[in-house]
């Protein structure tokens, strides 16, 4: 099932080809770029506008299967569990639901992912790595999971001020063609569209599970998901069954698209409304190449709205930068000085589970003034990756991983269930690697991280 659905409502004018930039048409498989030399997939109406589709949707067909039997080993161990002679009417209660819910959950999602199940790709990897567009390697389909109850069921407080903040950044001016980048399970881009009244709409995400679910919503229908709440408050908050639904019929102009925040497939220039909430100090990017990359995607005068926590967090300390920063960046990347504003929000608070927390939450909104250079396409790998040819660089990063891999397999050798870990630490002294005791100690705790990752349990 390729999950091919026409949708004919599509405002081509704003979106672009992602490796060329070129306007896109229809196509009787989905969309494609002028030259034809892509297909760009609708996978139940939502176009999946990567630089290369075919290999990042294989990619993310890859994480599904990954998932798929992660869950049913999952689902294996609590049936095991369920049979242990020590285990409590309470405690065989609890995995009996969990056992079942975690079943059901991988039907379920088995179904909302079924578009995803596309043809084997085929020699796309090798082009795939000149376009330079990997997935993130921890980019999971379910790393926001949790959203989707917040966004659906259990988030008003969080959603309405989250819309209030934006509102008092705005210009107060109609946001006409308004673009969410990075709009996660959709909420904030639906508040805004509904509250706000924009022209169009368009909520861009790589995740095909967010934009799948957020299509559906949209249409207006009802979708019943489990909540796995990360510290449930009792015994029936372990798993919940939960009814995701827009609470209002959706205006027209609300599209779902699938696409990269770092390769935008949009046209240039095209919206009067830029959002972007959680996401730019996020992005494994230098953010004055993301805000320029905003300024040019905005009409003369447009606005770009930035919500969430800015935090930088780059290994490059140059890149970390402060909110001070971060406004003179915004200024010297063609906007006008932005109108801040901050506020202390409710953030994951679900109802069934006892964490959650208060989250110090920055918003600001700034005119494009100027035009400034686009930057250049992103390139998620150096060129001695992609081409094969050039010396592989002798990083730093890569001789301490080097020297830390070969004491780890070393280690891993010695488990041969018939030495101590003081027999092990013996071992190493002799090879002068470090001292009894040092040896004893770094065995510990390098064993200690083994052992608890292998009973670490597994939220979905």
């Amino acid at each position: 099932m390729c999950g091919m659905t026409a949708n004919t409502s599509l405002p081509l004018d704003l979106l672009a080809c992602p490796r060329t930039g070129e306007q896109l048409r229809a196509d009787p498989q989905g969309l494609t770029n002028q030259g034809g030399q892509v297909v760009f997939p609708l996978l139940d109406g939502v176009p999946a506008l990567f630089a290369e589709p075919v290999a990042t949707l294989g990619e993310w067909r890859d994480r599904l299967e990954l998932l798929l039997v992660q869950l049913g080993q999952h689902a294996q161990r609590l049936a095991e569990a369920n049979d242990a002679p020590d285990l409590g009417a309470l405690g065989r209660a609890r995995v009996e639901r969990l056992h079942a819910a975690t079943v059901d959950h991988r039907e379920r999602l088995t179904s909302l992912l079924a578009p995803l199940a596309l043809p084997q790709r085929t020699r796309a990897t090798e082009t795939h790595l000149a376009l330079r567009t990997r997935l993130p390697p921890d980019a999971s389909l379910v790393g926001y999971y949790a959203n989707i109850h917040r966004d659906w069921v259990w988030g008003e407080a969080e959603n309405a001020a989250s819309l209030d903040l934006l509102k008092r950044v705005a210009t107060g001016e109609p946001l006409g063609r308004t673009l969410v980048i990075g709009a996660g399970a959709g909420r904030l881009a639906w508040d805004v569209h509904q509250g706000l009244a924009p022209e169009i709409t368009l909520a861009l995400d790589f995740n095909p599970m967010l934009m799948l679910l957020l299509a559906r919503l949209v249409r207006g229908e009802t979708l019943d998901l489990y909540e796995f709440p990360l510290a449930p408050r009792c015994h029936d908050d372990q798993a919940l069954l939960r009814s995701l639904a827009a609470p209002h019929p959706t205006r027209p102009g609300f599209h779902a698209i699938m696409g990269d925040a770092l390769r935008p497939p949009c046209a240039a220039g095209a919206f009067d409304t830029v959002i972007t909430p959680w996401v730019i100090d996020i992005l494994p990017e230098d953010p004055r190449l993301q805000m320029a990359r905003i300024n040019s995607l905005l009409a003369p005068g447009g606005q770009w709205l930035n919500f969430g926590s800015l935090n930088f967090n780059f290994a490059d300390p140059r890149l970390a930068f402060s909110l001070e920063e971060t406004l003179e960046l915004v200024e010297q990347q063609g906007f006008a000085p932005p109108t801040l504003t901050e506020a202390e929000l409710p953030y994951m608070c679900s109802p069934a589970s006892r964490h959650g927390r208060r989250e110090q939450v920055v918003a600001f909104g700034a005119r494009k003034r100027d035009e400034v250079a686009a930057p250049p396409r992103h390139k998620a790998l150096p060129d001695w990756l992609v081409t094969g040819r050039g010396a592989v660089p002798a990083l730093p990063a890569f001789r301490q991983q080097a020297v830390a891999s070969r004491i780890h397999v070393f280690m891993l050798e010695l488990i041969d269930g018939r030495r101590s870990l003081k027999d092990m630490a013996g071992i190493l002294e002799q090879q002068r690697l470090m001292t009894q005791t040092e040896a004893e100690d770094s065995l510990r705790n390098f064993l200690i991280r083994l052992y608890q990752d292998s009973q670490q349990g597994r939220s979905y």
